[in-house]
């Protein structure tokens, strides 16, 4: 079960940080909308680096959590139009 637990939360971790670099902010400068995105990004990354921390104080199962919250937030922000994002497996269809 802790095997099953360590290999999901290296996969999330490693979808989210994926989903960030293929993810850009669409809206122009100077917009609310790009500030929104910008927030989502920003949040999106506090979560990756919890879920780094969580991963290297051997708590995976906060980990995960906190990597789940953090692709939520990029994915959210995907739906909503403030990031271009390729067609692939990193996103909610």
């Amino acid at each position: 079960m802790a095997a099953d637990l360590e290999e999901k939360t290296d996969r999330y971790c490693g979808l989210l940080a994926e989903a960030l670099d293929a993810a850009t902010v669409a809206p122009p400068e100077d917009t609310p909308l790009r500030a929104a995105a910008e927030d989502c990004r920003e949040m999106a990354t506090a979560y990756l680096e919890d879920a780094e921390h969580f991963r290297e104080e051997g708590d995976p199962v906060n980990a995960l959590a906190a990597a789940s919250y953090g692709h939520g937030w990029i994915d959210a922000g995907a739906r909503l139009g403030l990031f271009e994002i390729p067609e692939g497996h990193l996103f909610a269809a």
